[in-house]
């Protein structure tokens, strides 16, 4: 794939929220604007060429196409749902265009995992099996575990025409199938794939020597049917799988707990309308539509897929170690100030502002230790932290219990409504709160995104504040996956703002009045302008750099149309969706690749020599809800060792050719398929050794 379909700018397109279409688009940048969601779909594609790239190790292809549905339940779940709740011919033309964008995207899924995958995994002796396929030693070892390991996990159900519709939760794969009782009466039966099995089972019989057999569990479940319905005719089974809506809004009269609130949110997301029915192959018509009836939808909202139904399974094929087919393993390596693991943190960070780079140096060996270390020091007197996504395997929870135990102040803003990990941060939340931690779960109307933590010394001149602030959540698994970076610094300046914007979160005193930190939603969009209208004066002069998530402001993206045309040079790196066409002197790529881009690093040139003007990194991208609905912190960096290390790496991201993706004028992604370049993420990491 060297280039994406086409996304046509629209000037019928609005912000909100959370992308919540609310007002129109002024006329300066309709001739310029991309439509979010297309712009998603585009980012998606260029994810699905990373499993279509035959320079990629075949499992880590397998794991972009899982990357690639799971990225898709989640657009239908978040933004299709948004569309589908008023929808106004704008957004049928929207919710028609997208269909059409995903068919094309969705058989060349199908054809790469039959046609290359399959095969090519096979070559290395792992071998994905159809049931019709195995041999009759293998279906034997089969039906045997199905017996004692899948059975017992099965509920069999009835469709009565009389009765409550079985429920069917969201993201999962039912087998729906016509039975003939012994009257000859036809009914119809569900029975659902159990989420918490592995969902494609090894054999171990007929296989030579260092091979592996994989069957999916959903056929060892169809060819057992019939001893779930004795006496019964099984006709052929159908394959269904459903998405719902996850917007669920704010439930009311809850007492007025917050904690309450978010338990009753969790528990109707299970229970909210469906936005989307797939189908394997030659489904049943007569299933097709009742389904279709029972839920409300329309025709458009029925896929059918054209290979396999849930290719998110194939995650599982990670767990297949054989050399070749997957990358290289990397550890990161301990950053280059911390690389006495004896030596006090504290004492390196009054050395100089300490910059990491995950997941090329370690998370564990300095944010991690950081928390950790400020917990076991009898001179830490607080320790306080922002927490958005932390994990089920969090070491921070327990290093602020311990903290709280030894009579610490331990304080804990922890945003529950992070989307999708509510549940998880509710357990956290009541863990730390039941060792004597101060939880607090942000101010009313915003949620807290930026990643801060402040611990509180007891040193010989008085109390000092080190702070670490970053790109990244606190979350050790997605450290080891996500490109982010982050400050470790006792610089005065910037944690006297640490402190203050601790004592707003938790006291909820008015915004917090800080001078270095660019905090959302006071002041970060107003700095952010003022810094764009200085490069803006300079014209030819000026020099902007961007790197983000998404750009979607109209604010910022009219200041950088204003600087483009003033002279300013402007590089933006987009991973996602950028709703900005490029235009003279504006250049636009996203890099996709092993790890996933995540940090934001601002680079404004002042007139300086490259590299020479002022950087900032944070948590938020350039979005409405960022800058104007979320806690989200940005600081500047000062000291010339970490601004060294942050132009490094946007040189890097700039000059790449295997992994970046270019954003021309017609509003295409391109890119170079025939380079030996290393890549952005290989670059680094060997940088990293050095």
């Amino acid at each position: 794939m060297t280039a994406t379909q086409s996304l046509q700018p629209t000037s019928a397109v609005s912000i909100g929220d959370d992308g919540a279409l609310n007002h129109e688009i002024g006329a300066e940048l309709s001739d310029v604007w991309i439509d979010r969601d297309l712009s998603w779909l585009d980012f998606n594609d260029r994810v699905l060429a990373e499993a279509l790239d035959g320079r990629n190790a075949l499992l880590e292809r397998a794991k972009f196409l899982a990357i690639f549905t799971s990225n898709l339940d989640e657009f239908f779940m978040k933004r299709v749902a948004v569309l589908r709740e008023s929808l106004t011919p704008d957004r049928e033309k929207l919710l028609q265009e997208i269909n059409v964008r995903l068919l094309p995207a969705l058989h060349q899924q199908a054809v790469c995992f039959r046609e290359q995958i399959v095969p090519g995994l096979a070559v290395h002796g792992v071998f994905l099996r159809n049931w019709e396929e195995l041999t009759p030693a293998q279906k034997a070892e089969a039906n045997t575990f199905f017996d004692k390991q899948v059975s017992p996990a099965l509920t069999p159900l009835i469709i009565h025409s009389g009765e409550a519709f079985p429920f069917l939760s969201n993201l999962s794969t039912s087998l729906v199938f016509p039975l003939d009782d012994e009257t000859g009466q036809r009914l119809y039966a569900r029975v659902k794939v159990p989420a918490d099995l592995k969902h494609w089972v090894p054999l171990l019989v007929d296989l030579g020597p260092a091979n592996v057999l994989y069957v999916r569990l959903h056929e060892i479940i169809g060819a057992n049917l019939g001893k779930l319905y004795p006496g019964m005719n099984v006709a052929p089974i159908t394959l269904v799988r459903l998405t719902r809506d996850a917007e669920v809004d704010e439930p009311e009269n809850v007492n007025g707990n917050i904690l309450d609130q978010v338990r009753e949110q969790v528990r109707r997301r299970r229970y909210e309308p469906v936005v989307r029915l797939e189908f394997a192959g030659n489904s049943d018509p007569a299933i097709r539509e009742m389904l279709r009836d029972h839920f409300q939808l329309r025709p458009g909202d029925l896929y059918e897929a054209p290979g396999e139904l849930d290719y998110t399974t194939l995650f599982e094929l990670g767990a297949i170690h054989k050399t070749g087919l997957s990358d290289a393993p990397w550890t990161p390596v301990a950053p280059p100030a911390l690389r006495e693991e004896h030596a006090d943190i504290f004492s390196a960070i009054r050395e100089g502002d300490v910059f990491v780079h995950h997941p090329y140096e370690s998370f564990d060996g300095s944010v991690e230790r950081f928390i950790k270390e400020a917990a076991n020091d009898p001179q830490t007197v607080a320790v306080k932290m922002t927490v958005y996504r932390v994990g089920d395997d969090t070491p921070f929870v327990k290093s602020l219990v311990h903290a709280a135990e030894a009579g610490k102040q331990v304080a804990c803003v922890m945003e529950l409504k992070a989307r999708f990990d509510e549940e998880r941060n509710l357990h956290w939340a009541q863990a730390l709160r039941a060792a004597g931690a101060h939880i607090v779960f942000g101010v009313k109307g915003l949620k807290t995104h930026g990643k801060t933590a402040l611990v509180v010394r007891k040193e010989a001149g008085g109390l000092r504040a080190y702070a670490h602030i970053g790109t990244g959540n606190y979350h050790v698994r997605t450290a080891r996956l996500y490109a982010d970076c982050g400050l470790l610094t006792c610089d005065p300046t910037i944690t006297s703002d640490v402190v203050t914007l601790f004592h707003f979160l938790t006291g909820h005193s008015n915004g917090p009045a800080c001078h270095s930190l660019l905090v959302a939603p006071s002041t970060m969009r107003l700095r952010f302008l003022e810094l764009v209208k200085r490069e803006t004066e300079l014209r030819e002069r000026g020099r902007i750099i961007a790197k983000m998530n998404q750009l979607e402001d109209p604010d910022l993206i009219s200041a950088l149309m204003g600087a483009a045309r003033a002279g300013v040079s402007i590089d933006l790196i987009i991973r996602g969706f950028c709703c900005l066409k490029p235009i003279e002197n504006i250049r636009i790529r996203s890099v996709i690749g092993r790890f996933l881009e995540h940090s934001r690093i601002y680079y404004f040139g002042a007139g300086q020599a490259s590299g020479e003007g002022e950087f900032y990194i944070g948590s938020a991208d350039w979005m409405y809800r960022n800058l104007s609905k979320r806690i989200e912190v940005v600081t500047p960096i000062t000291a010339s060792g970490p601004k060294q290390r942050l132009w490094e790496i946007l040189e890097v991201l700039l000059k790449d050719k295997r992994q970046a993706w270019i954003l021309g004028g017609d509003c295409r992604y391109s890119r170079d398929e025939s380079t030996d370049d290393l890549g952005t993420h290989r670059t680094l990491m060997e940088l990293a050794f050095k």
